[in-house]
């Protein structure tokens, strides 16, 4: 689906066509038609828009025909089934800067352009570079309101397997370990992709620019060390719930004491077994031939 945005009077207004100055959006659910039509009108190259659907695409930027393209990594949350997935995943956010229009391309529905959606009435579409600088910060801030929700949580698991040690809450906090992976891995490409556009001067940003550009990145970096501390934290955790479990087992298998009633040898039939331990006493019967 295609959505085309133009402020008129500080409101956001939802258009029909692109228009000179206006914001292309794009979201699922995604038709091959409309690409190659948005690439006529617009003169994109097409492998530009069909990159944007990898969920996979790396951080990055390149320059075809005149026309800027710049992919950066947002977390969303994640939609699958699976139990056992991440919580949350990384995903990419495709921005495509022409003479007259900024398109961005999203592969699923993500918090960043919708906060940019929200505070597109005091954007100025024709200061497109500012635009992506924008659309950035929205990044940013959603990976750290990610990271606040990721550390509520767990708190919360590893409270829960203090006091009932549930192989739920176990599997709950691996979940938050693989979602941790997917920050970190996307926050290190954000931050060098962000380092080689303040060194390239890939957009032509004015100076105020730059120092906005550099700001970004001292946020990116800062993301980036509380994903490291988190995941430390979380790996100390699992470490010592996985140390008491073993000692646990070590210490149920020395307390038990194997006493025999002793039998003559020439005697046959049920001899019991007393097996004696810390917490339990248990009578079992074993036969003396």
């Amino acid at each position: 689906m295609i959505q085309y945005f133009k402020n008129i009077e500080g409101q956001t207004v939802e258009i029909d066509n692109p228009e000179v100055g206006v914001w292309v959006n794009l979201v699922p659910p995604f038709k091959e038609e409309e690409f190659i039509d948005l690439s006529e009108k617009l003169d994109i190259p097409i492998e530009f828009l069909r990159d944007s659907l990898d969920i996979d695409e790396r951080p990055r930027y390149e320059i075809a025909d005149n026309v800027k393209f710049v992919v950066i990594k947002t977390p969303t949350e994640n939609n699958s089934f699976n139990d056992s997935d991440a919580f949350y995943i990384t995903i990419p956010i495709c921005i495509i800067l022409t003479h007259t229009q900024i398109i961005t391309v999203n592969s699923f529905d993500n918090g960043a352009i919708n906060k940019f959606l929200n505070s597109f009435q005091k954007r100025h579409p024709d200061k497109k570079n500012m635009m992506i600088l924008k659309v950035f910060e929205k990044v940013v801030q959603n990976f750290m309101e990610c990271l606040k929700e990721i550390n509520i949580r767990r708190n919360q698991y590893e409270s829960s397997m203090y006091q009932s040690n549930s192989n739920i809450d176990l599997f709950n906090l691996m979940r938050i370990q693989k979602s941790l992976v997917y920050f970190v891995t996307a926050l290190k490409s954000n931050e060098m992709l962000m380092m080689k556009l303040e060194r390239t001067n890939f957009l032509g940003l004015t100076e105020e620019e730059r120092e906005f550009l550099n700001d970004l990145i001292v946020d990116t970096s800062q993301a980036l060390e509380m994903a490291n501390i988190y995941t430390n934290i979380l790996t100390s955790t699992l470490d010592a719930f996985a140390s008491i479990i073993s000692n646990n087992l070590i210490t149920s298998r020395n307390g038990r004491k194997f006493i025999w009633n002793e039998r003559r040898p020439h005697t046959r039939g049920p001899s019991p077994l007393f097996i004696l331990h810390s917490n339990w006493f248990v009578i079992s019967t074993c036969w003396y031939y």
